[in-house]
C-alpha cells in the first residue's frame, strides 16, 4: 500500500522533511532536545500568517488542587458579545508548548469565529506528571464556569478544544468532568487528539510522512506515564471504558497521522455509547499540516469546519 500525499501539501512538506532529515535525531526520551527544536519550529510556524488585531488578551491565574498558580489567557475579539466560549488547550506531545506558543494560532480562531477562549498554561511532563496536567486543565474549566458571568459567557455554552496533547487533555477533561459531576461542556472540539499511550509500534507507511514521529510519542507518553501498568483514561482517553454521556463532539485527524487509527476507534466507540460525532478523516496530509500548509485547499476546509463547529455553540 503507498499513500498519496495531497499534492499541495507535499509541496511545502517536501523541503521540511529533507531538513528533518537531516537533524540529528533526539534519543527516545531525549525531552530537552525536542523542546528546543520542536518549540523553535512552532514559534516559527506561528509567525507565518498574521496575528489579528481586533483580539484582547487578558491573563488571570487559578490555584490548581496542589496549590500552584496556573495561567489562564483570556481572548476576546472587540466588540464581541460571547454568550459562548471554549476552553482552549495547547499541543506539544504533553512535554512541551505553552499559551505564549499558541497566542497568534488562538487569536486567529477568536477573531474569525468571534468565539472568546481561555487557554490553560497546563504544566508539562516530565517535571508534572499525570495527573497535573489534566488537573491543570480541570482548574480551568472550573474557572471559567465560576467567572462565566462576569465574562459574559452562558456556563451552559462553553467547549472545550485543543490540538494534538491539548486534544487529549481536551478528552480527558471531558470525562473527567462527566465523572465528578460538573462543570457542563458542551461540546468537545478534538483536532487530531492525542489519546493513546498503547501507539507505539511504527507502521512503516506511515513513518516516512511523521511529523510527530513514533519516538516523540514514546517519549511524550513515558514522561507523562512513567512506568506505570494502570492507565488512567483522564489521561489517555482511549483507556475509558465507558463513552457515554459524553457531550457533541467533532474530531478530525490526517490519514497520515501516527494518531489516525486511535483517532478513529474513538470516534467509532463515541457513536457507539450514543455520542453525536462529527468526524474527518483528511486524505493525504500528516500531523499538524495546516500549521505548515495552512496556504492549501484542506487545510482551508479544516480550519472552516472547526470554525463552523464553534459558531454553532
Amino acid at each position: 500500500m503507498t499513500f498519496t500525499v495531497d499534492p499541495q501539501v507535499a509541496a511545502i512538506l517536501a523541503p521540511m522533511a529533507e531538513a528533518m532529515a537531516a537533524a540529528p535525531h533526539p534519543a527516545v526520551g531525549d525531552v530537552a532536545t525536542r523542546r528546543v527544536a520542536l518549540e523553535a519550529m512552532m514559534a516559527e510556524t506561528a509567525a507565518l500568517q498574521p496575528t489579528p488585531a481586533d483580539v484582547t488578551t487578558t491573563d488571570f491565574h487559578a490555584v490548581a488542587g496542589d496549590g500552584a498558580k496556573v495561567l489562564l489567557r483570556w481572548y476576546a475579539k472587540d466588540g464581541a458579545a460571547p454568550g459562548s466560549a471554549a476552553l482552549y488547550l495547547h499541543g506539544g506531545g504533553m512535554i512541551l508548548g505553552s499559551v505564549a506558543l499558541y497566542d497568534a494560532p488562538i487569536a486567529r480562531y477568536v477573531s474569525a469565529s468571534g468565539v472568546p477562549m481561555l487557554a490553560v498554561d497546563y504544566r508539562l511532563a516530565p517535571e508534572h506528571p499525570d495527573p497535573t496536567p489534566v488537573e491543570d486543565v480541570y482548574t480551568g474549566l472550573k474557572w471559567l464556569h465560576d467567572h462565566a458571568a462576569e465574562l459574559g459567557v452562558d456556563p451552559a455554552r462553553i467547549a472545550v478544544m485543543g490540538d494534538s496533547a491539548g486534544g487529549g487533555l481536551a478528552a480527558g477533561v471531558t470525562l473527567l468532568a462527566r465523572d465528578r459531576g460538573g462543570p457542563a461542556v458542551a461540546r468537545q472540539i478534538l483536532v487530531f487528539p492525542m489519546l493513546d499511550d498503547r501507539t507505539t509500534t511504527p507502521d512503516p507507511e506511515l513513518v516516512p510522512f511523521a511529523t510527530w514521529t513514533y519516538e516523540d510519542n514514546v517519549t511524550g507518553w513515558s514522561a507523562l506515564l512513567g512506568d506505570r501498568a494502570d492507565v488512567s483514561p483522564y489521561a489517555a482517553a482511549a483507556r475509558a471504558n465507558d463513552l457515554s454521556g459524553l457531550p457533541p463532539t467533532y474530531l478530525e485527524v490526517g490519514q497520515l497521522d501516527i494518531f489516525r487509527d486511535e483517532d478513529l476507534d474513538y470516534a467509532r466507540r463515541l457513536g457507539a455509547a450514543g455520542v453525536d460525532v462529527e468526524f474527518h478523516l483528511h486524505p493525504g496530509v500528516p500531523h499538524e499540516f495546516e500549521t505548515f500548509a495552512w496556504d492549501t485547499d484542506v487545510a482551508r476546509r479544516a480550519v472552516a469546519d472547526r470554525l463552523r463547529v464553534l459558531g454553532s455553540l
